[in-house]
């Protein structure tokens, strides 16, 4: 299956998962709670904020060398945006792909698809783990906060 067909398909439009395909074509589904929506939200809010060019936006998917991954939050450049947003699948990664770690995830998974978005040609990945307390990497490693957004917090509050 490739994910044009997973788009395609009407039987899979109303699952209540996040849906991914790794590289043999085989559908990966993911539940999420509504804690992870919380922080998809503020994640992207932030980023609107911070960013007066370019598109957030939340579930983006990516293709990458292990298959087609959904990113749950990306900020997208306007120059990268006239490239993607008219594909199945994104050929190049947004510039900033956010995963929100979810209790079906395990840090490893969650560092495997960082390397995969960097390899796809994100310039930043984060990590939003269970707390909300954000992880900083680009391809150089992990850093200690976003280039592109250095006063990003690193922590997202439930309340503020």
């Amino acid at each position: 299956m490739n994910w044009q067909q997973v788009c395609e398909d009407k039987s899979l439009r109303d699952l209540p998962f996040k849906i991914e395909l790794n590289k043999w074509g085989q559908l990966i589904m993911s539940p999420v709670k509504v804690i992870h929506s919380f922080y998809q939200s503020r994640i992207q809010s932030l980023l609107e904020t911070f960013l007066k060019t370019g598109l957030a936006m939340p579930e983006c998917a990516i293709q990458t060398t292990d298959g087609v991954k959904s990113a749950d939050v990306v900020w997208v450049s306007d120059t990268r945006a006239d490239i993607i947003l008219e594909e199945d699948a994104a050929s190049i990664a947004p510039e900033i792909c956010v995963e929100v770690k979810s209790a079906s995830n395990t840090l490893k998974e969650m560092l495997e698809k960082k390397d995969l978005y960097l390899d796809a040609g994100a310039e930043e990945v984060w990590i939003c783990d269970k707390k909300g307390e954000l992880y900083f990497y680009n391809s150089q490693g992990k850093i200690d906060h976003s280039v592109r957004v250095p006063d990003f917090p690193k922590q997202i509050k439930r309340r503020d």
